[in-house]
């Protein structure tokens, strides 16, 4: 099955997704790479912290996962999240609550660029409002890289990745979501010492719950 299709295909779902969804049910957009797709777990489909999610929120919200692996927030990374369908099928789904969660990826030494990561960023906060101006918009801290580990470091995390989405989150006047100080109790949960496993990801989607139910 070639790309075409297959994007033909994804757009479709995200289509028929929402036409089958509860008409007043609150939708949530789930932006991210592999931490938010689920990799690594057995049944993505509810184990991912946004099926989770889904599960704990309840049947006044309709949660949808759009997070792809290996992306990164910056534009001119080495695999954007905007050149994935799942930005444009996220950007379909017309949200009410997006939950940003982007990052990971970018902390490699090679790549990471402060300016171009910031400038990303806003430019995703901007393309979210521009589609739906009301969308409620979390920017979550990425959580703890327990080893580096495909070039992702824990000190880019900390030092510099983190920081700039709390400047981005006080200048947008948004809020955050501290993912890494949710799961630095659990490090054991961080199987391959940068994706969450199954009882993890229920961590995580707790936690996103309780912010988005204050």
């Amino acid at each position: 099955m070639n790309n075409i299709i297959k994007s033909a295909l994804a757009s479709l779902a995200i289509l028929l997704a929402s036409s089958c969804a509860n008409e007043e049910a609150i939708r949530v957009a789930c932006i991210g790479d592999s931490i938010t797709e689920g990799y690594g777990i057995n049944y993505q489909s509810y184990s991912s912290y946004p099926a989770r999610l889904d599960s704990i929120l309840g049947s006044g919200y309709d949660v949808l996962n759009f997070g792809r692996s290996a992306t990164t927030m910056m534009q001119n990374g080495n695999f954007p999240y905007w050149s994935a369908k799942e930005f444009n099928n996220m950007l379909a789904y017309h949200a009410d609550i997006h939950v940003i969660m982007l990052g990971t990826n970018d902390a490699k030494l090679f790549q990471w660029n402060a300016k171009a990561f910031s400038d990303s960023y806003q430019a995703m906060i901007d393309t979210i409002y521009s589609v739906n101006p009301k969308s409620q918009i979390y920017l979550c801290h990425c959580i703890p890289a327990r080893a580096t580990k495909w070039e992702i470091t824990d000190s880019v995390i900390v030092n510099y990745v983190n920081p700039c989405i709390d400047t981005l989150a006080k200048n947008n006047n948004l809020p955050i979501i501290d993912m890494y100080s949710v799961m630095t109790p659990h490090l054991e949960r961080i199987f391959d010492d940068i994706h969450p496993d199954s009882e993890g990801t229920k961590i995580m989607a707790s936690a996103i719950a309780k912010v988005i139910k204050k």
